[in-house]
């Protein structure tokens, strides 16, 4: 009969271990990905600005040096990603294949002007330093015109605001619930153990002494969970790296290595902070309170 008993209350005990891990590897994983992409958010959004070309066009009386030098002065300014010329035949050649027909020969001419895509630097893409780059090019007399998707640019800045916005509001409540869950978690496990440790304390043992070995397997419950969880974060940081390397964001590894970190701490940190007070809690109980 004894027997049974213990084996029934140590299936409990192995429960009770296996939901606070899984739930708490569950909400560091969450949160782990969620700083992951509030710190890769610039990366992104640098990525997709810098995509955005401003077109030179230059008139027909440009003359080769003129063109070559403007050239190399675009590609040294401090707001320029890179800069490169293209020809009108080149040009003519692209629009041909995106309309499917070619209107050279249906026009007997080529209307199209010589340009330069300039690919800006995150920093200056907006409205206001395009509009003033825009303007500086300009002035120069075999200049036609310079242009660039103004109302794309204005919605792109919008849109990453908006997002970074988002994921930062998400990233706190998460970490919010993440706190709390575990708490709870943490609680229902020391509450399985109250009866024990209100003997212990009966028989003349301190609080520390009954503390110590409870806030200890919180402890090794939260570095269990926060590896499995890091595991997790590793398998999507790697996969999202595969599919999308040109936005590298397995590169910075220095920042990488702080979120996870940070995770590791996080986990480590909450269980011993939620272990301390749940037996605390049971500690200051009556004995009678122990049955509510």
């Amino acid at each position: 009969m004894s027997s049974s008993f213990e084996k029934y209350q140590k299936k409990r005990l192995i429960s009770s271990y296996f939901s606070v891990v899984l739930s708490t590897t569950l909400v560091l994983f969450l949160l782990g990905i969620l700083g992951l992409l509030v710190l890769n958010t610039k990366k992104v959004a640098d990525y997709y600005k810098e995509k955005i070309a401003l077109t030179v066009y230059l008139k027909d009386s440009a003359k080769d040096v003129e063109i070559e030098q403007l050239q190399k002065t675009l590609a040294l300014a401090t707001y320029t990603k890179s800069a490169a010329f293209v020809s009108k035949e080149t040009a003519a050649a692209n629009l041909t294949a995106d309309i499917g027909e070619d209107f050279v020969e249906y026009l007997g001419e080529n209307p199209l002007l010589n340009s330069i895509d300039v690919y800006i630097k995150s920093d200056f893409v907006s409205g206001e330093k395009l509009d003033s780059i825009a303007a500086e090019i300009t002035e120069k007399n075999f200049v036609e015109e310079v242009s660039f998707d103004k109302p794309l640019v204005s919605k792109l800045n919008a849109n990453i605001k908006r997002i970074g916005y988002g994921i930062l509001i998400a990233c706190i409540f998460f970490a919010i619930v993440a706190a709390l869950l575990i708490n709870s978690s943490i609680r229902l496990s020391v509450y399985a153990k109250r009866f024990t440790i209100k003997t212990m304390q009966m028989v003349g043992a301190t609080k520390g002494f009954i503390r110590k070995p409870f806030i200890w397997n919180s402890i090794k419950m939260g570095i269990i969970a926060a590896i499995l969880a890091l595991a997790g974060m590793a398998g999507v940081l790697y996969y999202a790296h595969k599919t999308l390397p040109q936005l590298q964001l397995a590169n910075d590894q220095l920042l990488i290595g702080a979120v996870f970190a940070g995770i590791l701490v996080i986990g480590v940190l909450i269980t011993l902070v939620s272990s301390f007070f749940a037996t605390q809690r049971f500690l200051n109980l009556r004995t009678d309170q122990l049955y509510y």
